[in-house]
């Protein structure tokens, strides 16, 4: 059953006033998905209604300066609408704690997890949930060794080099030789000392949207992102005018339902709380499905398939807000 949004009433003689919850949104934030996170939180303060809620716009520059500081007592929670390093990794989550400050969304430790590929991996590993095969070696490691064909030589091309901490598929490379895996390797370190290498596929991309608390999570329906050309990358995602998701996605129901299951298992995985969207590839003519990354705060946009996931769930945009807000109240103990 999903939660009604909160709201605090008084009584002043015969009078009773609802005191809208005062929602901080952040925005912005150093790294280098700034601009998405405008764009999401933009979102957010749009469609938070206005009745329930105060919304409170908070942006962090590209140097980290806050246009505003939070100090319990000033906001009832806040909303990181924030993506990549320093927003969606801990960091900001550890501060909120420290501040006493209820916030929407995952914790330090799954934040940190899932935001770190090399970290996240270990943990599906444990896990036994099925990854695409990958490699993954620091810059210090690439700068030394002699044989640099032997860092990726267990996988096959094509290749994806990821660096390890960032994601709306910045820093992203699709290589298919030597050439252009050392033009990748050189592009990613640009944004983490830390490199991952995975196996190319030829498969399906799938997300599935997780909901919940640590307990009893939901997932919403599957959907298919639309990849045209060799993958989708930031301006397929972000600038193309080309519709990006099918939704839900024409599926078999094992294969869907087999997807649900992996995502609420990954999320328990990390720890999760609050949200994440969890991206899958799916191998049609093998059945196999491989998870890809867990996303503890994905774009937030109406139309970003993460709120689209849920809307053909039953849920609509303005609502999966304030489920996340009372969640983010719930955890607190607000």
């Amino acid at each position: 059953m999903l939660l009604k949004p909160i709201s605090r009433t008084v009584d002043t003689s015969r009078v009773i006033i609802t005191e809208r919850l005062r929602v901080a949104v952040l925005a912005g934030g150093p790294s280098a998905e700034h601009e998405v996170s405008l764009h999401s939180a933009r979102a957010v303060l749009d469609a938070l209604p206005k009745e329930r809620y105060d919304a409170i716009p908070v942006v962090i520059d590209g140097d980290g300066r806050w246009s505003r500081e939070l100090r319990r007592g000033d906001v009832d929670i806040v909303f990181p609408v924030l993506h990549g390093p320093y927003g969606e990794d801990g960091v900001v989550q550890g501060h909120l704690e420290t501040l006493g400050l209820p916030y929407v969304g995952c914790g330090v430790l799954a934040s940190a997890v899932a935001m770190d590929k090399t970290a996240m991996r270990r943990v599906f590993v444990a896990e036994n949930i099925p990854i695409t095969p990958h490699v993954w070696f620091t810059e210090h490691d690439w700068r030394t060794t002699a044989d640099r064909w032997g860092l990726v030589k267990s996988l096959d091309w094509p290749m994806f080099v990821k660096p390890a901490n960032m994601g709306s598929s910045i820093g992203i490379s699709r290589v298919t030789s030597m050439e252009e895996l050392h033009t990748g390797v050189e592009l990613a370190f640009g944004y983490d000392r830390v490199v991952v290498v995975e196996q190319g596929v030829i498969a399906r991309e799938l997300t599935c949207g997780v909901l919940g608390d640590h307990d009893t999570p939901d997932a919403s329906v599957i959907v298919e992102l639309n990849v045209h050309g060799d993958w989708l990358n930031y301006e397929g995602k972000y600038v193309s005018d080309q519709e990006i998701a099918t939704v839900p996605a024409a599926l078999p129901e094992s294969i869907a339902e087999e997807v649900r299951e992996l995502s609420l298992h990954a999320y328990r995985a990390i720890g999760g709380y609050g949200l994440s969207r969890v991206d899958f590839l799916y191998e049609e003519h093998t059945g196999r499905l491989y998870l890809l990354e867990i996303n503890t705060m994905p774009g937030f946009t109406a139309r970003s398939v993460y709120a689209r996931g849920w809307e053909a769930s039953g849920l609509s945009y303005p609502d999966l807000l304030g489920r996340l807000i009372d969640l983010g109240l719930a955890r607190s103990g607000a």
